[in-house]
Parts: structure tokens; C-alpha cells; sequence
């Protein structure tokens, strides 16, 4: 039997503004599953509907129309206590700006989603650890954010979104706020989560060379997919001049 996709997505619309008022339909009927494992790409100009898309797919934002199903539940059907836990449990999210608690430090703020879900502390610390290493970070665990660079903020809010293993991991413009070392170094490590541990990623991003680091990438254009490519056997430097071109035909 299949697995089912870890994110399902069926004819998703979005409209803003009240009935007999001027209306915005930011989504117009989105389709498309992400599977177990996969790295996807989400792209389109600013005003396409990747961010509304993000926001309805993260839980923040309802769905005007359509379904959402995250691990075979389907999260427009939650309310209150039960999309919070949800949230906290299977969604990770990583930010362009870090969101980190300055007063706590990188240790804590990884804890922090756990601390929250009153997870024993021996769990907390466990799971931190484990993490930490895989993120190369163990040695700024006891470091506030002021003392951290970029990238390793950058790390730390990544290792804060994977500490409790969720089913999908949502990046929105994670490489927005870094230097083009700390930007490659953090989409480096996101593509050996994805292919070392089966991290089910869906980045959305304006940047060509973080799309690149994708499996699959869907271009949004006017509230609808218009387009898909797929990385295949392409090397990556191939698939980020295909990327381009793509842009530039998709844009005009």
C-alpha cells in the first residue's frame, strides 16, 4: 500500500473581504500532495498567494473553500485546544526572522515547544541534545541570541522547530535575513535532514539558488499553480538554470 501524503491539499481557495463588499481571491482551487520524505519548493512572485498558501497549510489561516489534511488529518476541522496541540506537535516552522526569546537561552528556546506541552525535563533535555548535534550547534547551547551569529540563530530556531520530530517542516524565506555562507551552510543542512533523516520539507521562497536545493518546485502565479519542475537527475547547478528560466518566462 502507498503511503499517504504527509501533506494533501485539495482545491483550496481563499477569498478576502466580506459578501456585497469588493471581494480578493488571493487561492483559486490549489491541489497538490507533498509525500513522505520530499523536499518542495513553493514560488511566485510577491501578490501570487505563497504566503496565503503558507499560512493556511502552517494552521494560521483558514481556507475559504477546499481541505488541508497534515498526516492524514484534516486540519481545517480543528478548533481552539486541538489545533494548538496539533500545531506544536506536527508542524515545525523556520522564519526569515529567527523569532528566538532573547531572554532565554539557545538551549531553552530549542526546549521551549516541548516546555510548553509540559514534557518531562529529562525528555526536554534529551531531545534537545539530540538535535543540537545533528544541527552542529551543541557548543551555543548555553549562548543567548545576542551572542550567536546569524547562522547559528538560524540553527537554533531550526533546531526549535524539529525538537518534537513534526510531520512537515515549513520554511518561509528561512535565508532571508542571512550572508550568502550562513544561507548556504543552513539550506546545506535542511537538505541533509531531508535526505538523512526523511524530514518532509515545504520551503517557500523568491530565491532561485535556495529553490534549487528542492526535489520539486511549484510556481504560483495569480492564486494558482501554473507550473512544475522537477529536480530529477539534474545536477543542482542545472536545475537552478532551469529555475531561472522558468522565472523569467513565468514572470512576464
Amino acid at each position: 500500500m502507498a503511503e499517504q501524503p504527509v501533506v494533501s491539499v485539495k482545491d483550496v481557495t481563499k477569498t478576502y473581504g466580506k459578501r456585497g463588499e469588493k471581494q480578493y481571491q488571493a487561492l483559486k482551487g490549489i491541489t497538490f500532495d507533498v509525500q513522505p520524505g520530499e523536499f518542495v519548493g513553493i514560488m511566485g512572485a510577491s501578490g501570487s498567494g505563497k504566503t496565503t498558501l503558507l499560512n493556511i497549510l502552517s494552521t494560521l489561516d483558514r481556507p475559504t473553500s477546499g481541505s488541508v489534511a497534515i498526516n492524514g488529518q484534516d486540519v481545517t476541522a480543528l478548533r481552539g485546544n486541538q489545533l494548538s496541540d496539533f500545531r506544536a506537535k506536527r508542524v515545525g516552522f523556520i522564519f526569515q526572522d529567527f523569532n528566538l526569546l532573547e531572554n532565554l537561552t539557545a538551549r531553552e528556546n530549542i526546549a521551549l515547544p516541548m516546555a510548553l506541552q509540559n514534557v518531562k525535563s529529562a525528555q526536554q533535555q534529551a531531545a534537545v541534545t539530540r538535535i543540537a548535534q545533528t544541527l552542529g550547534i551543541d557548543a551555543v547551547l548555553d549562548h543567548y541570541p545576542t551572542e550567536l551569529s546569524g547562522g547559528q540563530k538560524q540553527r537554533v530556531a531550526a533546531a526549535r522547530a524539529l525538537v518534537q520530530q513534526p510531520a512537515i517542516l515549513f520554511g518561509d524565506e528561512p535565508t532571508g535575513a542571512l550572508d550568502s555562507q550562513s544561507a548556504r551552510e543552513l539550506l546545506n543542512t535542511m537538505a541533509q535532514l531531508n535526505e538523512q533523516q526523511h524530514v518532509s520539507i515545504l520551503l517557500v521562497t523568491h530565491d532561485p539558488f535556495s529553490a534549487s536545493y528542492a526535489k520539486r518546485i511549484l510556481f504560483i502565479k495569480d492564486g494558482q499553480i501554473g507550473q512544475e519542475l522537477v529536480h530529477g537527475e539534474k545536477t543542482q547547478e542545472q536545475f537552478y538554470q532551469e529555475i531561472l528560466t522558468t522565472l523569467g518566462t513565468f514572470q512576464q
